[in-house]
């Protein structure tokens, strides 16, 4: 579903299910919530920004369980030194599992 790297993955995970992380922290659960809510496209603008979003009482409502969803979720790591091979491991994976929350566009 998602691809990541990290050098502090404990911590990265805690951060990413965190009641209390914001759309910079937990930037998986944000998208399953854009996804729920249908405000999947992105705004540069300060209404449906993401600061927007997050005071929200429903589409906080919906963020709120997206993180606890992903604290439930099942997670896998290989381990990586080499940054080069970090960042081409993290785009392959991402491709071969068809990981649909993972973005390389650019904004």
């Amino acid at each position: 579903m998602y691809v990541g790297r990290s050098n502090r993955i404990k911590t990265r995970l805690q951060e990413h299910s965190r009641d209390s992380s914001t759309h910079n922290l937990a930037p998986f659960a944000f998208r399953i919530a854009r996804e729920e809510t249908g405000k999947s496209k992105a705004s540069y603008v300060s209404d449906g920004s993401r600061n927007a979003l997050e005071q929200d009482p429903v589409f906080n409502e919906v963020f709120l369980r997206a993180k606890r969803r992903v604290r439930a979720m099942d997670v896998r790591f290989v381990e990586e030194k080499d940054p080069l091979r970090q960042c081409l491991l993290e785009i392959y994976v991402a491709v071969a599992t068809g990981a649909k929350y993972n973005d390389f566009d650019t904004h």
